[in-house]
């Protein structure tokens, strides 16, 4: 019998196709339908300023048990990329987690410099929106479709969770590290991971665009000077806890949301 020769590793080729594939069964094609649903919208007959995206939808209403169900299965589905992610870095990079910081090692460190982003985009973002909105540039963004039960809160959390370890180790920790080996320069990398993020949030309309590639390049310059995604994952938890926990309990007692 023949003995097989080694794996000498990924070559590039391996990994540029790696790195289509993921996205494609991830955010890639998130981006993909974002595109296809801003063109719907905008070839409507109402503004876009007029129209508005759901985030957080009841799958059943009247039924809040089951909705609860549907709403906890589509978190654990939709973190099964970071999952994938992990695995295929952990072939070319052992200890995966801790290499792009997505672990418990440093939790104050994280925390710290969490908050501070958190500071740092939490109002210019808002003004942004609100900008958006003023100039019809923006849907308006109910950012909580869930009916009012004993489990709102929680759940929202953690979609909050859910939608920031999702897209900081996948956009962030995944991409720059298989660019990085692909040979890019990093301004390319941080550049088009950014436009990445910012193309799965277009359906919201173009400021929900032009925000979050903003953030992706403001996220994607910290993960390059820090080299841990978990400071990212905090800001980003906190930015979408305080949207969708604040719209559930604000949105029936003001206009301007």
């Amino acid at each position: 019998m023949t003995a097989l020769a080694p794996d000498p590793g990924p070559n590039r080729t391996r990994l540029g196709v790696e790195v289509v594939v993921v996205l494609a069964l991830s955010l890639g094609q998130s981006g993909v339908y974002s595109v296809l649903r801003i063109v719907e919208r905008l070839t409507r007959g109402v503004p876009l300023g007029q129209q508005t995206s759901t985030l957080n939808a009841s799958a059943t209403p009247d039924r809040p048990w089951l909705d609860l169900t549907y709403q906890l299965v589509g978190i654990g589905f939709n973190l099964a990329p970071v999952l994938l992610v992990l695995y295929l870095l952990n072939l070319t990079n052992r200890g995966a987690a801790r290499v792009i910081g997505f672990d418990l090692t440093r939790p104050r460190w994280d925390l710290s410099r969490g908050l501070v982003l958190t500071a740092v985009i939490g109002v210019p973002g808002l003004g942004l929106y609100l900008l958006a909105r003023t100039l019809g540039f923006n849907t308006q963004v109910q950012a909580s479709g869930l009916t009012d039960q004993w489990w709102t809160v929680p759940v929202l959390i953690l979609s909050a969770f859910q939608n920031a370890a999702l897209e900081e180790v996948v956009v962030i920790g995944y991409l720059l590290t298989r660019f990085s080996q692909l040979g890019w320069r990093w301004p390319v990398a941080v550049g088009v991971s950014a436009l990445i993020r910012g193309s799965y949030h277009l359906y919201q309309g173009f400021g929900g665009f032009a925000g979050n590639l903003l953030m992706g390049v403001l996220f994607g310059l910290a993960y390059r000077r820090w080299g841990r995604v978990g400071p990212l994952v905090v800001t980003h938890t906190l930015l979408d806890v305080v949207a969708f926990v604040g719209y559930a309990l604000l949105a029936p007692h003001v206009s301007w949301l």
